[in-house]
């Protein structure tokens, strides 16, 4: 098995929220829809943006109730206005499933490695797996929004420092986030992040680059 150096990115983290208490049918069915969903979002990002797929996304991992999508190091920055996007979609899941409770989103930068799997096919780990995870733990967590920890929000405020033709389109989608608060995880571990959401949802495309 090979790897490679370790990449320093975005990862944002999808979870069907009480997928465990679905029939196996429900959980077949959600988790195909949901993955289609998604899989035609990004292409829709990827038209739109005029991108070729390995340029935004390095790559998925399935996790059984969801799926994380790791950004490549270049769109740093992007993953929480992607969570913002993939979240706006929930709203047309639970019309089509009455069963859907919703999902958890959570956005992280952090350090990952990839390799190759036994079966020949790109992986990742990493400790920006594990941590984007956590933030998934924080109690009474309001599926209108999105949990991104304190890094992945220092990141997305260089992007659109960077990119600032987004500050006037967030504006206009009434970008909104909570104070900054601490949590401990289920290790004890200190995690600081905050909610953010969107009154206006939608899809964002990334900044539009010359390859």
């Amino acid at each position: 098995m090979s790897s490679k150096a370790e990449i320093n990115t975005d990862i944002v983290l999808i979870d069907i929220i009480n997928f465990s208490l679905l029939t196996i049918k429900q959980q077949l069915e959600i988790i195909n829809f949901l993955t289609r969903s998604y899989k035609k979002i990004i292409e829709r990002i990827l038209e739109n943006a005029k991108l070729p797929l390995s340029e935004l996304i390095l790559g998925y991992i399935p996790t059984g109730d969801g799926f994380y999508c790791i950004l490549t190091p270049k769109f740093r920055g992007y993953g929480t206005i992607l969570g913002l996007s993939f979240n706006h979609f929930s709203e047309q899941i639970s019309k089509k499933f009455s069963y859907f409770q919703g999902l958890h989103i959570a956005v992280h930068t952090g350090k990952i490695n990839q390799f190759t799997d036994i079966l020949g096919h790109k992986n990742f780990i990493g400790t920006g797996l594990n941590d984007c995870a956590r933030y998934l733990e924080v109690k009474d967590f309001n599926i209108s929004t999105v949990m991104i920890s304190d890094e992945a929000y220092y990141n997305f405020q260089r992007f659109i420092s960077v990119h600032k033709e987004y500050n006037q389109l967030l504006k206009e989608r009434e970008f909104k986030h909570s104070a900054p608060y601490s949590f401990k995880d289920k290790h004890g571990n200190e995690k600081k992040g905050y909610r953010v959401w969107l009154r206006k949802s939608g899809i964002i495309i990334p900044p539009i680059y010359k390859f």
